[in-house]
Formats: structure tokens, C-alpha cells, sequence
């Protein structure tokens, strides 16, 4: 657990950093689409703006947009299908409090100047409401697509990331390997904050010191209440290592919420169908463990969205808002 003697927030970055995430505090959101589709077939997006703008009356502190240029069979998972730039433009105008988040950019596969000119771009228009989660992928058949390789792309990751830090500032002049930043041109718009806030997914071909030093957070994946608090212990431990300020940890869960509450768990993909019982209590413990973010995804949810949503918002947000 963290230690109640420090801060009340963590660095200042941009709007939604500071929403979606405190030290000692644990807020909810959501993975689009919010929809159920099994796997191997496609969402339909039908009512995806009406869904994101309920989540966001409802109280719900982010929506979560995932990258995934191809959709690769074997995956049995296209995604929300839409460019997740071009989907966060319009929901950036379709909503005005609820924070927009990638989970994740696959960098790789974008050359760092569209991504940085993109991600500022969503963040100006929505007033600083973007979190930029970034990876460096793990689907080998989107690769050659576009002529890259797929080995060396923990590389290209790393060069990525320090070319989009670069341009948060005016005239960059940076030396990398997928260009050449000479000081006389610029990129604009700049974020509205400080910097685009980036969220390191899993290791992505890392090494821990590296995703800890460099990342403005964490993003992992679900495990159970006590490895996830090692993992958790060992991120922040790293942090105090490298004398680098504490940062956020989030995770995403796949929930297939019951209808009754006494309900217990059984285990789905990435998570667990139960009552919301379970779900608070699994919540409350992996907030005690340091945990201050949860996307959650509701694609094997068997109820239809909407009242999963609202019994949501009445039977566990008030814990965790």
C-alpha cells in the first residue's frame, strides 16, 4: 500500500492525468466498445456514442480506445474497429468531462510524428482530457502489412517514445532513427499540458528500470489480488531506485456482471463473471495494494449494456469515484 505520508496527487500533466489518477485512490473506466460480441466476430458500434456519453453521466472516470490496425483471425478480436485518433476527435465532441485514453497505441506500426501531431491534436480538443497509452504490439501478422519487423520492435518502441517527448517541446532538435528534428521546424499543436501523459503497456520489450524511468505510469494486465501487489511493490520500489517521482499503476479487467449480487466468481478471459459483491471486494483489495486505475471491459457481459452500466454506477462507483 502506499505510504499516506506522500503527496495527495502525482506530477502534474494534463487534465485527465490528474482526474483519472491519485495516490491511494482507486477510479473506474471503461474499454469501448461498449458492447458484448464473442469471439471471432465483430462489434456491430451500434449506439457507441449514446453508450459513452451514459458512461460519462453515470459518473465513470474514463473511456479507453484500443489500437488494432488489422484484424487478424486467430486474435478473434477486431476491437472498436474505428482509428483510435479519429474516434477520440469525435468523441472529444461528444462528451465534455470523461477522460479519453489509448490502450494501446501500438508505436511500432506509426511513424512518431503522426502519433505525437495526432495525440496532441485530441488532447487540445478536448481540453486535456487524453491519456496516451502506448505498445510496442503483439500480433506478428500486422507487421510485414506494413513492411516492419517484428523482432526488432522493442527498438523502434524506444525510439518512439523519446521522438513524441521531443516534440512537446518548441523546435526540437532530435537525432533518431526515424528522423532527423534540426531545430527550425516545429510540431504543432502542443499538448495542452506539460507533455502528453504515456502510459508504458505490460514490459513492451523493456526492461523494468526502462518502463518505470520512462513511462508517466503503468499499465498492466489483471492477476490475482496478491501477485498483482507484488507486481505493483516492485514497479514503485523501482521508481524510489531510480530517484524517479511516484506514478500511477492501472490494470484492465474483463467483467461479466451478474444479476445477482451474492453471485461468486468464475473465471472469464482476463477476469471474472460474478455478482457485485465480488467485484467490490476484488476492487477495494487491489486498491489497497497501490492500484489507481481499472479499465474495465464488459465484451463477455451477458446483460445488455446499458443496465450493466447503471448497476455499475449505483452498486460500486460510489466506492471508487
Amino acid at each position: 500500500m502506499l505510504d499516506k505520508n506522500q503527496n495527495l496527487s502525482f506530477a502534474p500533466i494534463n487534465k485527465a492525468y490528474g482526474q483519472v489518477f491519485r495516490p491511494d485512490q482507486l477510479t473506474l473506466g471503461l474499454v469501448l466498445p461498449l458492447e458484448a460480441y464473442p469471439v471471432g466476430s465483430e462489434p456491430t458500434m451500434k449506439g457507441h456514442m449514446k453508450a459513452a456519453q451514459l458512461a460519462e453521466s453515470l459518473g465513470f472516470a474514463a473511456l479507453w480506445l484500443r489500437d488494432v490496425p488489422f484484424n487478424v483471425p486467430s486474435f478473434g478480436d477486431p476491437g472498436q474497429i474505428f482509428d483510435p485518433f479519429v474516434y477520440l476527435g469525435a468523441l472529444a465532441t461528444a462528451t465534455d468531462r470523461i477522460a479519453l485514453g489509448t490502450a494501446s497505441i501500438v508505436l511500432p506500426l506509426r511513424h512518431p510524428a503522426h502519433v505525437a501531431k495526432a495525440a496532441a491534436s485530441a488532447d487540445v480538443l478536448s481540453d486535456g482530457r487524453l491519456l496516451l497509452g502506448v505498445a510496442s504490439g503483439d500480433r506478428p501478422e500486422e507487421y510485414p502489412a506494413m513492411r516492419q519487423s517484428f523482432p526488432d520492435r522493442g527498438e523502434r518502441f524506444r525510439d518512439s517514445v523519446d521522438y513524441i517527448r521531443a516534440t512537446a517541446t518548441p523546435y526540437p532538435k532530435h537525432e533518431s532513427l526515424q528522423g532527423h528534428l534540426p531545430g527550425d521546424i516545429d510540431l504543432l499543436p502542443k499538448p495542452s499540458g506539460s507533455r502528453l501523459p504515456l502510459l508504458i503497456t505490460g514490459g513492451s520489450r523493456q526492461s523494468p528500470d526502462w518502463v518505470a524511468e520512462n513511462g508517466d505510469g503503468w499499465m498492466t494486465y489483471p492477476r490475482d489480488a496478491a501477485s498483482q501487489g507484488r507486481a505493483v511493490a516492485d514497479y514503485r520500489n523501482r521508481l524510489k531506485a531510480l530517484g524517479q517521482p511516484d506514478k500511477p499503476v492501472m490494470q484492465s479487467l474483463y467483467v461479466a456482471l451478474l444479476e445477482d449480487p451474492n453471485a461468486p466468481a468464475r473465471r472469464i478471459h482476463l477476469g471474472f463473471q460474478s455478482g457485485s459483491n465480488f467485484l467490490r471486494r476484488y476492487l477495494a483489495e487491489i486498491r489497497e495494494i497501490g492500484m489507481n486505475h481499472v479499465a474495465l471491459n464488459l465484451r463477455f457481459n451477458q446483460a445488455a449494456i446499458e443496465p450493466t452500466l447503471k448497476r455499475l454506477a449505483d452498486t460500486i462507483l460510489p466506492e471508487f469515484s
